[in-house]
């Protein structure tokens, strides 16, 4: 057995391992690179100098200030003004709030770009609603826990920012816009389906269409989505980088939610950034570690060998996109997004792009696969 062959058996099987045994997850990648190392015989001063490597990228500068952003809109009463929105838009149909809680996540998926935080802002007002209306508690959880993979694919996403920065030279602004049609379909798919599930339940409609209270609840609610404008639109036009349209947007949201909508004070402040702290430290230090584990990955060439497995059990490049979803889709159901972003793009992407994805529609594939797993 040869000492690469040796490496990376050491590697994946102490990671898989660790976590299967519930280690962190960031301890995981990074104890499994420092004994993959080890067995390389490779200097554990590398392990510094890639972890502080890893995080030095001007781009993942936008991560703190977008989970900051999410954070802040979504502590200051933003999710009951998009909630009304969505019933004013939707309400009136069959299942009216089904739709409602559909099209409430894409409005805020757009806001925080984060699937749990979706789930518990919008799902603790929407689910107890539902079930007073009379909707089954089941379905309305699984209403609220499918939709919130909208707002993976709505811009602002860290994710996102973490996958361009990883798969190297994406453009963060290209990445934001594919989002919106892929979460667009996915929002159409699920009111559909909600809609069929509705009519044979025989579950209640919403008051009637009203242009005077769609525009009321459009005038209340324009200034939480005028943030997403903000970082959208500026990027896209070239008018901020990545970073600098989440630090503006950091600064509109914390003036939204303090002063125009009054959900915050100043005590609700501070431990909205209490929490963004103890969130940003756990992607930080999974960025730092998934340094290290993908630098051992290229050194011991597991891109190239993962390739031509893969390429040796079929040329299909359907068969290969499908091995692909499978295998992002089971990595979704034991690991957050961050860690499968940091670690399977380095080994994914190169097959992908072989086989005619663009690596723009790869990263969306990578957010919603993880999302659904």
């Amino acid at each position: 057995m040869t000492v690469q062959t040796l490496a990376i058996i050491v590697l994946l099987v102490s990671f898989f391992v660790m976590i299967f045994l519930r280690f962190p997850i960031a301890y995981a990648v990074g104890l499994s690179s420092v004994l993959c190392m080890l067995v390389q015989g490779q200097a554990l001063t590398d392990v510094c100098r890639l972890m502080v490597k890893g995080i030095s990228s001007f781009s993942l500068m936008a991560v703190p200030f977008f989970i900051t952003m999410g954070v802040l809109m979504g502590s200051g009463g933003i999710s009951e003004k998009l909630i009304a929105l969505a019933d004013a838009c939707v309400g009136w149909m069959r299942g009216g709030m089904a739709m409602v809680n559909i099209v409430a996540s894409y409005f805020f998926g757009g806001i925080s770009g984060s699937a749990s935080a979706d789930t518990a802002s919008i799902g603790s007002i929407m689910i107890p609603m539902m079930v007073d209306q009379g909707y089954g508690a089941d379905f309305s959880t699984a209403v609220t826990i499918t939709s919130s993979c909208e707002g993976l694919l709505v811009p602002p996403s860290h994710n996102m920012v973490i996958y361009a920065t990883t798969a190297g030279g994406i453009s963060v602004g290209s990445l934001f816009l594919a989002g919106y049609l892929p979460g667009a379909l996915l929002a159409i798919v699920l009111m559909i389906g909600s809609y069929i599930i509705s009519v044979k339940r025989n579950y209640p409609k919403g008051d009637p269409f009203s242009i005077k209270a769609f525009v009321k609840q459009l005038g209340t609610s324009i200034w939480a989505l005028a943030a997403v404008i903000i970082v959208v639109f500026g990027v896209v036009g070239g008018v901020f980088t990545a970073t600098e349209s989440a630090a503006i947007a950091v600064i509109y949201s914390l003036l939204v939610s303090v002063f125009v909508y009054k959900g915050l004070d100043w005590k609700g402040v501070w431990h909205a950034l209490d929490e963004c702290v103890n969130t940003l430290s756990i992607v930080l230090i999974l960025i730092a570690t998934s340094a290290v584990f993908g630098n051992c990955l290229t050194m011991l060439h597991v891109p190239d060998l993962a390739a031509t497995a893969i390429t040796d059990l079929t040329d299909n490049p359907y068969i290969i996109a499908l091995l692909i979803d499978l295998i992002l889709l089971v990595l979704g159901m034991i690991m957050d997004m961050a860690p499968i972003i940091l670690i399977a793009t380095p080994i994914l992407l190169p097959i992908a792009t072989s086989i005619g994805i663009d690596p723009i529609q790869f990263g969306i594939i990578v957010v919603l696969n993880c999302g659904i797993g």
